[in-house]
């Protein structure tokens, strides 16, 4: 016979061999669908806004979290003609917490401009050593 009892926030339930041999009764629960750990991109099926969705990479939790979170929902519910212009003072308010956090948000950014100059610096490299090895070529062949 099965027993079961709580310990703190689990529940840990024992069965017999017995208990494995009949069918189960158990009914499956459909999902949540506004469960904020499931995939459901940028809204929920609700229509609110999945603050979990990666596609925000991490802005609603980060230090300018809830500036960010005000200015998306001002954007999100706007109803003026131009969508969002309600929100101006919210966008501002973002603006100015990520230039406080300026390291935080604009390390990315600065990585990417360093490596595209890295690149362009290499790809200016090898022009100069084909353009070096050409003229060479044409050195030799008119000699």
């Amino acid at each position: 016979m099965a027993y079961c009892w709580q310990e703190g926030k689990d529940r840990v339930i024992c069965v017999t061999k017995e208990d494995h041999e009949t069918p189960s009764n158990a009914e499956l629960v459909a999902d949540d669908p506004n469960d904020p750990y499931e995939e459901h991109g940028l809204l929920l099926p609700n229509g609110d806004i999945n603050w979990y969705c990666l596609c925000l990479g991490g802005m609603a939790s980060g230090p300018c979290g809830e500036q960010f979170k005000s200015a998306c929902s001002c954007f999100h519910y706007s109803t003026e003609d131009l969508k969002g212009s309600d929100c101006v003072d919210q966008f501002w308010a973002v603006q100015e917490c990520m230039q406080q956090y300026r390291d935080l948000y604009l390390q990315d950014k600065e990585e990417e401009e360093e490596e595209e100059e890295e690149e362009e610096t290499a790809e200016r490299l090898e022009k100069a050593a084909l353009a070096k090895a050409t003229a060479t070529k044409e050195q030799e062949g008119s000699s």
